[in-house]
């Protein structure tokens, strides 16, 4: 037996024994545990992921959203070792080295004065103590989230969650209100263009505020570009909006930048588009590239007061675990010295935003082309005309047939999708080349004529 014969068979007998412990072992999320069956991958690097098969991927949905500098940075898996070798967990109550540098370079890069940073493993609980917090801080019980939103798992992100995802979680009791935010595609206000949208969604929100009662609301909560909504970027104005609201009526104004943050819209933080400084920030994900999990909130000094002589009622046991520490130093570090912020902008202004568009004039299941940096989404219809969605809301089985069709035509060209209802996210690596860039809009360019065919 030659040596490739050899190594073929290796590949064969590894991927049916990740595959049969996979399947007797792991309970996925979201998923019907029999109606599955995951891609075993065996590596990645860069901008790619590979099966044990030898297909290799173009990962245009960046993991979950969150491989922002490419899979194995050889600096990032680096500094991971070299403080496994140094240290490799503390308890949070202590202070750490490499913990208050992550502190620190987080908070020179948030707006304003959110200088103080409370760790969490995932962004999940960063939301649920950014609630926490603004509860405590002004003795309200109310929250304000949107009903496109998604917010996280955990008890409180998930009644926070305005998506479908919330409908089998939803107690009903969590103090959560839900209101209309923008969409002047889909405009639940019939507005006739973004700035009439921003005027009465604003106006919407106040009315949701007067009649819930200001009193009784603690904060508002926001993706300051919707995620898995279908990356909604907020008309110019409604954030400042927003904060203005806030501002009048006492209210605590959270941005959720868990998928956005660190160069993903080609900014630090996607507030920057808009100069809006919230009173919390919510972040995870691309803050360690998703190497090792890591989040947080970052606090304003008029809530950290709060909790300066009151202790706060919360803790992890790996807040700020130091090894996940060392990969955001490391990641903060590599976005820096290779300008990958800065990448991530030009990509989506130069490339990403041209090219996208350019799909939706050949392509009659394009209905809407949105984002910013590396953060895209296609709006896929029936009609241009009607705007009649590609699938259903929350289609699944026969009626998501269209997506799962063009989703296995994106895979079939060697390219990953992410795609949700009736979109498709565009989330490369910040750092994607531009050569990668190109062949990633070819693939999509080929697979999006199987949407076409359920065009009217």
């Amino acid at each position: 037996m030659d040596n490739y014969a050899r190594f073929m068979n290796a590949e064969a007998d590894a991927l049916a024994a990740v595959k049969d412990a996979d399947r007797k072992h792991v309970f996925h999320s979201w998923s019907a545990q029999e109606l599955i069956d995951p891609l075993a991958v065996a590596g990645a690097e860069g901008s790619y992921f590979w099966d044990y098969q030898g297909n290799r991927f173009l990962d245009f949905s960046s993991a979950l959203v969150y491989t922002n500098i490419g899979y194995q940075h050889p600096k990032v898996t680096a500094a991971i070792q070299e403080q496994a070798a140094k240290l490799c967990t503390v308890a949070p109550g202590f202070a750490v080295d490499v913990r208050s540098e992550a502190a620190r370079l987080i908070a020179e890069r948030t707006p304003g004065d959110l200088d103080k940073i409370f760790f969490t493993n995932a962004g999940a609980e960063a939301v649920e103590n950014a609630v926490r917090m603004a509860r405590l801080h002004t003795g309200r019980p109310k929250v304000l989230s949107a009903y496109r939103s998604y917010h996280g798992a955990t008890s409180t992100a998930i009644n926070l969650t305005g998506d479908a995802r919330r409908f089998g979680n939803d107690s009903a009791t969590a103090g959560v209100v839900h209101f209309w935010g923008p969409f002047a595609y889909r405009s639940p206000f019939y507005a006739a263009n973004p700035a009439e949208e921003c005027e009465r969604a604003l106006r919407h929100l106040e009315d949701t505020i007067v009649f819930e009662g200001p009193q009784s609301i603690a904060a508002i909560i926001l993706e300051t570009v919707g995620g898995a909504p279908g990356v909604l970027v907020h008309p110019d104005g409604y954030l400042a909006g927003v904060r203005a609201l806030c501002d009048r009526f006492g209210i605590v104004f959270v941005l959720d930048e868990i998928m956005v943050g660190f160069g993903r819209t080609g900014t630090w933080f996607a507030s920057e588009h808009w100069d809006v400084t919230p009173d919390l920030i919510c972040f995870a994900k691309g803050v360690t590239s998703g190497y090792l999990p890591l989040g947080g909130v970052a606090i304003s000094a008029a809530i950290a007061e709060t909790f300066a002589r009151r202790p706060y009622p919360g803790g992890l046991t790996y807040s700020g675990h130091v090894l996940a520490c060392a990969a955001a130093v490391a990641t903060i570090g590599v976005m820096e010295e290779e300008g990958i912020v800065e990448q991530s902008a030009r990509t989506g202004a130069e490339l990403l935003g041209p090219g996208l568009r350019a799909l939706a004039e050949r392509h009659p299941s394009v209905g809407e082309v949105r984002g910013l940096g590396t953060f895209w989404a296609l709006e896929l219809v029936r009609s241009k005309e009607t705007r009649e969605p590609l699938v259903p809301y929350n289609a699944s089985g026969a009626e998501n047939a269209p997506m799962a069709e063009f989703g296995a035509a994106c895979k079939k060209g060697g390219l990953w999708p992410l795609t949700a209802g009736n979109r498709i996210h565009i989330a490369p690596p910040c750092n994607i080349s531009p050569q990668d860039v190109a062949k990633g809009l070819e693939i999509l360019d080929e697979a999006l004529s199987v949407a076409d065919a359920h065009t009217a």
